[in-house]
């Protein structure tokens, strides 16, 4: 029987005046590094604890980012293999902007930050294709919610 177990991470969808937070991972990540990504991370929750990805989320957030976050929304989520073979199961939230300003905590994880709006995420030689994926579902939340 294939094992079916993932590593389960969390992306924080951040947007202020309709530019997304993006970081530009760290040359030394193992995976996917010098690309755009959402900050986030693994789910480091131990067994029992409650509201896991809101709790990662926010966690993620002010380590790689130094900002603090108020509501957070489920947006979607995606099974995928890393450059190592490891399955990750991807949860992205939509996520407030509370407080801080945005700019590299973790230099092993995120080379720089960047505020770019969806149009320049699509045409960015650095965003995987996944990323535009992933704003376009958060454009149509935020979208829905205008209504």
């Amino acid at each position: 029987m294939r094992d079916h177990a993932y590593v389960l991470n969390v992306d924080g969808a951040v947007v202020r005046d309709g530019e997304y937070l993006l970081i530009e991972r760290a040359a030394g990540k193992g995976h996917a590094a010098g690309t755009l990504a959402f900050p986030g991370g693994r789910v480091e929750q131990d067994p029992g604890g409650e509201n896991t990805f809101e709790t990662t989320a926010r966690r993620e957030l002010r380590e790689e980012v130094g900002i603090e976050v108020g509501a957070v929304q489920y947006v979607c989520s995606s099974t995928f293999e890393d450059d190592r073979g490891t399955r990750c199961c991807n949860v992205v939230l939509l996520c407030e902007h509370a407080g801080g300003e945005a700019h590299p905590r973790a230099s092993d994880e995120v080379a720089a930050v960047r505020w770019l709006s969806p149009e320049e995420i699509a045409a960015h030689e650095d965003a995987p294709a996944f990323l535009s994926g992933y704003v376009d579902r958060v454009e149509t939340l935020r979208d829905q919610g205008a209504d």
